[in-house]
């Protein structure tokens, strides 16, 4: 295959709630992180709840991906934190994308005829 190239989307992952009511999580409003690729990168000095990343997880390979306008991934952008007393939300933002090579993903080679 002469293009074995395909492009996913960098995210931006931030605190996001009301300004007057208490935090549970830990989090601070304007917290965040980026992901790009695979891999998470968080700001110096700066935690994150594990109960917090674990509920983001999940959603973040999908938010990378591009999808249809209609489609609820495309226009929904906050996330609940997992602590139902906590109130605090973690927008994710998609960034630009970023153009990755099969080859250099995956072992699995690409063959003619595989979409």
């Amino acid at each position: 295959m002469s293009d074995e190239s395909f492009e996913i989307f960098d995210l931006r992952v931030e605190v996001v709630g009301p300004a007057d009511a208490a935090i549970y999580c830990g989090a601070r409003l304007g917290d965040s992180f980026e992901v790009r690729g695979e891999m998470l990168h968080f700001p110096p000095g700066q935690g994150f709840s594990m109960y917090s990343l674990a509920a983001l997880l999940p959603l973040l390979p999908a938010k990378q991906r591009a999808s249809h306008a209609h489609d609820w991934m495309s226009t929904d952008s906050e996330v609940a934190c997992p602590d139902p007393n906590c109130p605090t939300r973690f927008r994710i933002t998609r960034l630009q994308p970023r153009r990755f090579l099969h080859s250099q993903t995956t072992a699995v080679p690409l063959t003619a005829g595989q979409p």
